[in-house]
């Protein structure tokens, strides 16, 4: 038993003092096989081009760093569903917003389902058009969006410098090889890709260098399916009763940092 007088953060100090070391000899010992790490992330993206459906679910960890500078988790889960060329339907609950966003390949749908609000914007195209305008003209980007495009490898390779084969790593019992990659834009990235037949990606991991406290943000992936094995999906939208549509820009709550955040 503890006593009362230790000091409750102790193991805490030792553990993140362990880290540092690991990471330090991590750094000085390793030597990574970025041919080995290249041809892995391919054969993920090869396998994910391959795939006409894809459905899954996830959980997200933001992290945020105040001006005080402390880091803060926001944490969120949904579901995925992708049908290639140009269907998508994604949920996400958290504890700030419960959201909707299905795409049928003319127009995007997202809806506020606690708030009961609604937007609509005409998006055609295809899904990888889709993902590039969450992000870019709408600024609200998609989940994973860079790993659900039809050719992963390219548009997460397009900034790398640096990368790294670090063996394997087991998410959810699943083992995975575990790649890390850094970039010239201050953002280092990793990936866990299962191991075997059906190398998909368990979990993604991005980290702003250039932001004080090297804030992260995480998806894990569970309860993969791809092709046959994707149960058929409704990419209607139809608002509920009483729902009140709003401009796209003025839609409360509807990415995953909260309005309560500001980031000034």
């Amino acid at each position: 038993m503890r006593s009362r007088s230790e000091n409750p953060f102790q193991n805490a100090r030792l553990l993140a003092a362990g880290l540092a070391l690991a990471a330090l000899t991590c750094a000085t010992s390793a030597q990574a096989d970025d041919t080995q790490a290249k041809s892995l992330l391919k054969a993920m993206s090869d396998y994910m081009a391959a795939q006409d459906a894809i459905s899954f679910e996830y959980d997200t960890s933001l992290e945020v760093v105040t001006k005080q500078k402390q880091k803060l988790a926001l944490a969120s889960s949904g579901a995925v569903k992708l049908n290639r060329p140009d269907k998508l339907n994604v949920t996400r609950q958290g504890g700030f917003a419960n959201v909707e966003i299905v795409f049928d390949g003319k127009t995007l749908s997202i809806l506020g389902k606690d708030a009961n609000l609604y937007a609509q914007t005409e998006v055609p195209g295809t899904t990888d058009q889709l993902i590039d305008a969450l992000r870019d003209k709408f600024h609200r980007p998609l989940p994973a969006g860079d790993i659900l495009m039809s050719h992963p490898y390219d548009a997460l390779m397009s900034e790398v410098t640096d990368v790294k084969d670090l063996g394997s790593g087991v998410i959810r019992g699943e083992e995975c090889d575990h790649l890390a990659f850094r970039t010239k834009e201050g953002v280092d990235w990793q990936i866990w890709i299962a191991q075997g037949q059906n190398p998909y990606p368990c979990r993604y991991v991005v980290t702003s260098t250039k932001v004080a406290g090297f804030p992260q943000y995480t998806i894990d992936i569970r309860s993969w399916k791809a092709g046959a094995d994707v149960a058929a999906g409704d990419f209607s939208f139809k608002a509920p009763d009483g729902a009140q549509k709003r401009d796209l820009s003025k839609l409360p709550d509807a990415d995953e940092l909260p309005e309560i955040f500001s980031m000034k």
